[in-house]
């Protein structure tokens, strides 16, 4: 038998509410299959970097950090809060305020350390960027990023490659497992030449030298004595401003 008699207008209608005419742009089950991995992949590349380049970001200084540290603790990871606070103030102040937009403080988005140097570029006016990424336990955006310049990501890869394509310094607080893979990740690069160098700056100078047996990995023959020439370790804001300005030439602000 034929089915029930439906109107002609009935049956476009039918046409036009099926999964199958859905453009593909439109359609997030379609987005989202196994088979479009490679599409999301380009895509999350894409839209970050057009909206830097249409922000007219030049050039970035990536700070990471814990998640863990907050401003309130009475502690060691109280100060180290305020020193990624004040140094994203300071290189915010420096090169921003004078027209440029350049060494935008870019960080992980979350809170702790990546909070504190988004607040300290807040706190002068300044811009700064923030590279969420999706994960099991989720988190909010710290409010201090600049809401243009407020990323989420999928992929790890591709948030890494985006905090290095403009990167022009690295300062690393100390932190937990993100933050020793970031470190190391870039070391590696800098180290195999895959990137250009740039001041690496290790803040915490006690965290630092117990986390990783820097001499150890030398004595083993795991590294070069000349690889350490890489990265320095410091303990202040001034301390890292000051051999940024001094990598790149430049006079350190008062």
């Amino acid at each position: 038998m034929r089915p029930e008699a439906k109107s002609r207008s009935a049956m476009v209608q039918t046409l036009l509410e099926s999964e199958a005419y859905r453009p593909a742009t439109d359609d997030p089950a379609f987005l989202n299959l196994d088979d479009l991995r490679s599409a999301r992949l380009e895509l999350e590349f894409l839209k970050p970097d057009i909206v830097m380049k249409k922000e007219g970001v030049d050039s970035t200084v990536v700070v990471f950090g814990s998640a863990r540290v907050k401003p309130e603790q009475d502690d060691e990871k109280s100060r180290l809060y305020e020193e990624a606070r004040k140094f994203a103030a300071m290189v915010s102040k420096r090169f921003q305020q004078e027209g440029r937009a350049d060494f935008l403080v870019v960080t992980g988005g979350g809170p702790g350390i990546m909070e504190a140097a988004n607040r300290g570029a807040y706190d002068v006016g300044a811009r700064s960027i923030g590279l969420n990424i999706h994960l099991p336990k989720e988190q909010s955006p710290n409010p201090y990023i600049t809401p243009e310049l407020c990323f989420q990501f999928r992929y790890f890869g591709l948030r890494k490659m985006h905090f290095l394509m403009r990167a022009k310094a690295l300062v690393a607080f100390p932190g937990g497992f993100g933050t020793l893979d970031e470190v190391l990740e870039v070391l590696t690069l800098v180290q195999t030449r895959k990137i250009k160098a740039i001041p690496i700056i290790l803040l915490g100078k006690e965290y630092w030298n117990r986390a990783i047996n820097f001499n150890f990995l030398i004595d083993e023959g795991y590294v070069d004595k000349d690889d350490l020439n890489l990265f320095q370790i410091v303990d202040t804001a001034r301390e890292a401003i000051h051999l940024i300005c001094e990598f790149y030439d430049e006079i350190p602000p008062k």
